[in-house]
């Protein structure tokens, strides 16, 4: 049954008055719902496709980019597909773009992981910050925590510079079956118990 196709629908008008038939005929339909996650991330990732905003290639490009050079370099699944994943709020969160991408990871992948794609901007901003008027040092207030020399690599490594438009990119379709896998279960959730019997 499609879950937007107005079949069976809880009866409740306010959440207490819920019942267990309810919440099951609920938790049916986000099992549904929620096995399509992946190919909604993949959609709204080619957003960015032919989106340049003055970089030298377009967004998704240095997403691809990004990724390629994580894969390449031999990273788990999981990092891979934060690297694709890193800019994905630019649409949506040109203001905060970073925590987007931890946002919609966050249930998916470790804690450091997610602290990478929190706070890669901070970071990135060590190689133009001081271009526009503002602190390049501005990650140093990070320092000390533990995951900080692992952010300072993925950016310098990955993110910094993946702006090549001679760079060899493997095509996107590589990447889906990562995304699928990496975004099967969630690994941090308040929901990942109730997941499990779905």
């Amino acid at each position: 049954m499609d879950h937007q196709d107005g079949g069976d629908r809880a009866g409740f008008t306010a959440m207490e008055h819920g019942t267990q038939e309810d919440w099951a005929i609920i938790g049916g339909h986000f099992g549904q719902f929620s096995r399509g996650l992946a190919d909604r991330v993949l959609a709204h990732l080619k957003l960015l496709d032919g989106d340049y905003g003055g970089f030298p290639v377009d967004r998704l490009e240095h997403s691809l980019q990004t990724a390629t050079r994580a894969h390449r370099d031999g990273r788990g699944e999981d990092y891979v597909v934060t690297a694709l994943l890193h800019d994905i709020g630019d649409t949506l969160g040109s203001y905060n773009h970073p925590e987007i991408a931890a946002a919609i990871l966050r249930p998916f992948v470790t804690e450091e992981l997610h602290w990478i794609a929190d706070k890669h901007g901070i970071f990135q901003g060590y190689y133009f910050f001081h271009h526009l008027g503002m602190d390049r040092d501005l990650r140093e207030g990070l320092r000390g925590h533990p995951h900080f020399e692992a952010t300072a690599e993925f950016c310098h490594q990955y993110d910094q510079s993946a702006f090549d438009p001679a760079y060899d990119s493997a095509p996107l379709s590589l990447f889906e079956p990562m995304v699928q896998r990496v975004f099967a279960r969630p690994i941090n959730s308040i929901y990942a118990k109730a997941t499990e019997a779905a």
